[in-house]
C-alpha cells in the first residue's frame, strides 16, 4: 500500500490535526482566553453554523464576473458562506465562487452551498485526484503530493493552482467584510502580480536563514494569505517540489508552512499589498464588536470575537436588508393601488 492510500484510508492530515495541533492549540488557547470566554466563543459558533442555514442566496452572478476560490470542507462551510456573502453585500457586484472540497464536505454542505451562493462551482475530491494525478503525478512530485495529504492547508495552493487557469483569487472561510473592498476589486480587474494581506508579525514557522536560502532572494515580512492571488500558470511546480521537502528534512513540518511557501513564491516580485488599517489580521474585541474596518481576518485569539461578535454584524445587516426590501415592495404596491 502506498503512502497515500495509507493516508487516504486512515485520515493522516486529520489524524495528525486531532492529536497534536488541535490538542495542542485547545491548551495554548484555554492558558491564553480563558475557559468563560472559550465557552462563549464555542456557544457563538453554534448559533453562527445554525444561522448560515438562514442566511438569504446571493443573486445569480453575471457570466463575466470574476472568480473567487475557497477551500473548505464541513467544519468551515458555514465560515465560507458567511465570508461570501459579506464580501457579496458589500461589492456592489457578482462573483463566481469556486469551492474546492477538502475531502470533507457532505451532501448537506453541498446543499448549503448551493442555496446561498448562487452559481457556485463545487470541485470535488474525484476531480481534484484526477487533476493532481495529471499535472503532479506522485512519481515526479512525491513530496508534495505526500505532504497535502498530511498537512491540508497546502491544498490551497497544490489543489487550487495545479493545471494553471492564470489569476486566481483565494481567500480563508474565517473573514468578514464589513465595507466595499475596493483592493480587492481593482486587482481582480486588473491583477499585474499577486496580492495578499499584512499580518500583524513574521509567521512563517521556519527561520529567516532557510527561507532566505531556499528563495536565493529576501522574503516579504508580515506575509499573511487570507487574501491570495497567484497567477497559477507561472507556479513553478519542480521548485516547490523541492522547497517542500527541503523545509521538512531540515526544520520539520510546520503549521503554517504553506504561508511561508506563498512567501517564498512572491519575493522579489512586485505585488499588491492590502493595506493593513483596513484589512485586519486578528482583529482586537473592540474592533470585532464595533467594526471600521474593511475586512477582518480572524486568527489565533481573535477567533473567539468572530464566534462571539462579528458574524452578527453580517446576519444582522443582511435582516436589514431584507426588511428594507420588503418595506419597499409594500411601498410600491400601495402607490400601485392607488
Amino acid at each position: 500500500m502506498t503512502v497515500r492510500e495509507i493516508a487516504r484510508k486512515f485520515g493522516a492530515g486529520r489524524i495528525v490535526y486531532h492529536t497534536w495541533h488541535a490538542p495542542r492549540g485547545a491548551i495554548m488557547r484555554l492558558g491564553k482566553e480563558g475557559a468563560v470566554n472559550l465557552t462563549l466563543a464555542r456557544l457563538g459558533r453554534i448559533a453562527m453554523e445554525s444561522a448560515a442555514r438562514d442566511l438569504s442566496p446571493l443573486p445569480e452572478p453575471a457570466e463575466d464576473a470574476p472568480e473567487i476560490f475557497y477551500l473548505t470542507g464541513h467544519r468551515f462551510v458555514h465560515q465560507t458562506v458567511f465570508c461570501a456573502v459579506s464580501l457579496g453585500r458589500h461589492a456592489g457586484r457578482s462573483f463566481r465562487f469556486v469551492a474546492i472540497d477538502d475531502g470533507t464536505l457532505a451532501d448537506a454542505d453541498v446543499a448549503l452551498l448551493r442555496r446561498i451562493l448562487s452559481g457556485i462551482r463545487i470541485v470535488g475530491s474525484l476531480d481534484i485526484e484526477a487533476t493532481l494525478d495529471t499535472w503532479l503525478p506522485a512519481a515526479r512530485f512525491p513530496e508534495l503530493r505526500r505532504r497535502r495529504l498530511l498537512y491540508p492547508h497546502l491544498r490551497k495552493i497544490t489543489d487550487i493552482h495545479a493545471g494553471g487557469g492564470g489569476w486566481k483569487l483565494v481567500l480563508d472561510s474565517d473573514m468578514l467584510f464589513h465595507d466595499r473592498p475596493n483592493f480587492i476589486l481593482a486587482w481582480l480587474d486588473a491583477p499585474d502580480g499577486p496580492c495578499h494581506m499584512v499580518d500583524v508579525a513574521d509567521h512563517y514557522g521556519y527561520s529567516p536563514g532557510l527561507l532566505r536560502e531556499l528563495a536565493c532572494c529576501d522574503f516579504p515580512a508580515r506575509l499573511n494569505v487570507g487574501i491570495c492571488g497567484l497567477n497559477s500558470d507561472s507556479i513553478d511546480w519542480e521548485k516547490l517540489e523541492y522547497w517542500c521537502r527541503e523545509l521538512v528534512r531540515r526544520e520539520g513540518t510546520q503549521y503554517v508552512m504553506e504561508q511561508a511557501i506563498v512567501a517564498m513564491l512572491v519575493a522579489g516580485k512586485p505585488r499588491a499589498i492590502a493595506p493593513a488599517q483596513t484589512y485586519i489580521v486578528s482583529p482586537n474585541r473592540a474592533e470585532a464588536e464595533c467594526p471600521t474596518a474593511v475586512l477582518h481576518h480572524y486568527t489565533a485569539e481573535s477567533k473567539a470575537w468572530y464566534f462571539r461578535f462579528a458574524w452578527r454584524h453580517v446576519a444582522a445587516g443582511l435582516v436589514q436588508e431584507s426588511q428594507a426590501r420588503r418595506s419597499l415592495g409594500a411601498a410600491s404596491a400601495e402607490i400601485a393601488d392607488q
